[in-house]
């Protein structure tokens, strides 16, 4: 079995080029395949390969300075799902282009899957404010799952949300927002944003969808969460929705080579 890892970790880093090639060098030594971006704020990644290999470079990337806690999330496939291995130095680990958005001058506030289950069942959160889910991904995404009732926006490129949301916050204003994505990144910069421009009541959901899978399993999600490699989406218990065990080297998917990394 191929063991695949989905990791973002937001910390400054001086010299992005300098990182990006030990990362390459460290990854093409494990024999990993996939897309590795980097920037000043921090790294980016999807990466899959034998297991011994993903947990050397793994070891390889903790000892790096800065990375010793990245949180990282595993599945497993039949075959990599990626065709290459592609390495980016970004001006944005994902592209939102705000500039009061940046988790490098601290977090949003964050709700664990547990907390967030409880809440779904309940309806409201602790405090009895009524619970809207804030799905950030865009609508390729959202057809192949998301929580029952989320709010889903009409946007094709995560750098459309601000424009999307801001009729929405009216609406909004006597709940508590939860926002979630893949794994957790582009969640976190939509909170930011959301709070930095004034509104106070959103929370990010910590690890994002596949966290709470690992963590809450299928309670209140219906479907599956789209990732972007060719296994497609991935179900609550973290298994594909097309395993490609019977493709070829290098050629696992034209997504899988081609499609920018988003968690």
């Amino acid at each position: 079995m191929i063991l695949n890892i989905a990791a973002y970790h937001f910390v400054s880093i001086d010299e992005p080029e300098d990182l990006a090639e030990r990362l390459r060098e460290a990854a093409t030594a494990a024999r990993l395949r996939g897309t590795i971006l980097v920037a000043g704020e921090g790294i980016n990644l999807f990466l899959a390969g034998a297991e011994a290999d993903v947990t050397s470079f793994l070891a390889t990337l903790r000892n790096d300075g800065g990375f010793a806690d990245i949180d990282v999330k595993f599945s497993r496939s039949r075959a990599i799902p990626f065709a290459r291995l592609k390495v980016k130095v970004k001006p944005e680990i994902i592209s939102f282009r705000r500039g009061d958005a940046s988790p490098l001058g601290g977090r949003a506030p964050g709700v664990a899957p547990d907390v967030l289950a409880r809440w779904i069942g309940q309806g409201s959160d602790d405090d009895g404010r009524r619970l809207v889910l804030l799905d950030t991904r865009n609508r390729e995404e959202v057809v192949h799952g998301s929580f029952a009732d989320a709010l889903t926006l009409p946007i094709e490129r995560f750098t459309e949300l601000p424009a999307a949301v801001e009729p929405l916050r009216e609406t909004l204003a006597d709940a508590t927002v939860v926002s979630f994505c893949t794994g957790g990144i582009r969640c976190e910069k939509a909170a930011l944003w959301m709070r930095h421009s004034g509104m106070d009541n959103v929370l990010q959901l910590d690890g994002g969808i596949l966290g709470y899978f690992e963590k809450a399993g299928t309670f209140g999600y219906r479907g599956r969460c789209f990732v972007f490699d060719a296994r497609v989406a991935l179900d609550p218990a973290l298994m594909p929705a097309v395993d490609p065990a019977g493709m070829a080297d290098g050629q696992a998917s034209g997504r899988g080579d081609s499609a920018p990394v988003m968690v």
